[in-house]
């Protein structure tokens, strides 16, 4: 094919040069790709794994400061005096201070330095963790804002940091980088809880917890300008920056092909319904489990500060047990089913959701009667809904062209925190504090009201995966499009069907 293109490739006699990742031709052009003066980009294979370690640890420490709080909630409301609408109002500031920087940060990343972007970041939520351990009571809505600029440093790592490990690897080497990357989600949500727990019971003091991660996060930015790379976008699937090559599309036309990309757009709606359930259960599950055991008399109520965190580190253990096998079974699952079904990643997503739903479901219903068969179905549920975390990566990175992937991300991450956990923790808050104020004053009332108000969990996630099998009816047309050399850049519709049809014939011919 390459012959009837013109120009030969960077690969000479001796076959292809490797590029990132190891990857032969990783680094050249497709055949059929626009000509460029750049010579061809490639990274030691030790080098893109040790690149991709660090992201990893990065991950770990942005999520441990995502659910730090949630691990000591209860002393938080009792240090600053809040109720429960209010204290969901505190994670919903985080997350909205997150959605509104993720669209900056994804143009800034798809057109800018990438690695530069990390870094403020980091600094940004580290800053900011530190400086709100030592707000006084009387400024609650200080510690609010503080929250709020973690938030907005987080964002520059969630919406970036993915698209770097696309640009280093590709296809089953991708698939198993992206499973290992998002392993850290659950492992650093829950590693937060268990953090903020660990250092309440030994300092009596909730707040060392936001002290010790600075220290981490040093060590990690160090790691980051050290050996972490910032490569060429779409460098592992032999694409080069439009920029090298023809004319940069405006952020406004990225979105517009964006919005026409049905796949991208099914799954971000089927991953704001995880995410509306995620952040639910991240924030108020400690609380309800606490509860729980307070109305089958496995424990005594928390009448002041500090309180029983015994929850919080079981949660915590569950979260990080669950979530990596979780990710692991779903990336591997989906790795060998796509050699049976090319539909595969959405179908497993759509099938791990709906199974999902009723197990939640039960575990709620089940907490006031049978404590035990509650943790075994909230855990097998936790466990299905991790199954998506990479595997819905793995979907945005195949079907959106690399000049867009920081885009798509921001975008995604946007719409899933305004639909999802931005608003699922205020408004279970909300619901559980209306309930409560028409019921007489007691732990069982309060727990009864907290359960209640999880309920519309269940039937959220099974409308995610309704959206995944949406997503699975146009899977393969959007990654023919992602393929073209040429697709969504500014040159008018007949050039895009032209790059439209040779991607379609190149899947044709790619084993």
């Amino acid at each position: 094919m390459s012959a009837e293109c013109g120009e030969p490739g960077p690969e000479g006699p001796q076959g292809p040069s490797p590029g990132p990742g190891g990857l032969p031709g990783a680094s050249g052009l497709g055949p059929c790709a626009p000509r460029t003066t750049s010579a061809p980009w490639s990274l030691p294979l030790w080098r893109a794994h040790a690149a991709a370690a660090v992201l990893c640890y990065v991950n770990l420490l942005n999520y441990m400061h995502w659910f730090i709080i949630p691990g000591v909630l209860l002393d938080v409301q009792k240090f600053f005096q809040i109720s429960d609408s209010c204290a969901g109002l505190l994670q919903t500031v985080f997350i909205g201070c997150l959605l509104l920087s993720a669209p900056v940060f994804g143009y800034l990343g798809d057109r800018h330095s990438r690695k530069a972007t990390l870094s403020i970041g980091i600094l940004l939520w580290s800053g900011a963790g530190l400086s709100s351990s030592f707000i006084s009571p009387q400024y609650s809505w200080l510690f609010f804002l503080s929250r709020g600029v973690v938030g907005t440093g987080s964002a520059s790592y969630s919406t970036i940091a993915p698209t770097i490990l696309g640009d280093l690897f590709v296809r089953d080497q991708r698939t198993r980088v992206l499973a290992i990357f998002y392993i850290f989600i659950p492992v650093g949500s829950g590693l937060g809880y268990m953090l903020g727990s660990a250092v309440l019971q030994l300092t009596g003091n909730w707040r060392w917890a936001l002290r010790v991660m600075p220290c981490l996060e040093a060590v990690a930015l160090v790691l980051l300008i050290v050996l972490v790379p910032d490569p060429p976008r779409g460098a592992a699937e032999k694409q080069e920056e439009v920029a090298m090559g023809g004319p940069r599309s405006s952020w406004w036309e990225d979105v517009r092909y964006l919005g026409r990309n049905w796949s991208f757009v099914w799954s971000t709606l089927g991953v704001t319904a995880v995410a509306f359930v995620t952040g639910a259960l991240g924030f108020w599950a400690p609380r309800f489990l606490f509860e729980a055991r307070v109305v089958h008399g496995l424990q005594c109520p928390c009448l002041q500060e500090p309180c029983n965190s015994q929850d919080s580190l079981i949660f915590g253990a569950l979260t990080v047990v669950t979530g990596i096998i979780g990710v692991v079974l779903g990336a591997e699952a989906s790795r060998r089913y796509k050699k049976v079904n090319p539909r595969a990643e959405p179908l497993l997503c759509a099938g791990s959701l709906l199974v999902a739903a009723p197990c939640l479901y039960l575990a709620l219903i089940l907490a006031p009667t049978t404590f035990l068969a509650s943790y075994v179905l909230l855990a097998l549920g936790e466990l299905l809904l991790s199954c998506n975390w990479a595997v819905v990566a793995d979907i945005l990175l195949s079907v959106v062209v690399p000049r867009c992937r920081g885009t798509a991300e921001a975008l995604q991450i946007t719409v899933g925190h305004i639909l999802g956990d931005a608003s699922s923790p205020y408004l279970t808050g909300l619901v559980s504090s209306t309930l409560r104020a028409g019921r007489p004053d007691s732990y069982l009332q309060a727990f009864l009201s907290l359960q209640q108000s999880f309920l519309c969990c269940a039937f959220v996630i099974a409308l995610g995966g309704g959206c995944f099998l949406l997503t699975a009816l146009r899977l393969e047309w959007d990654q023919a499009r992602a393929r073209a050399p040429g697709t969504g850049t500014p040159d008018g519709e007949d050039t895009e069907r032209r790059a439209l049809l040779s991607g379609a014939g190149a899947a044709t011919e790619d084993p």
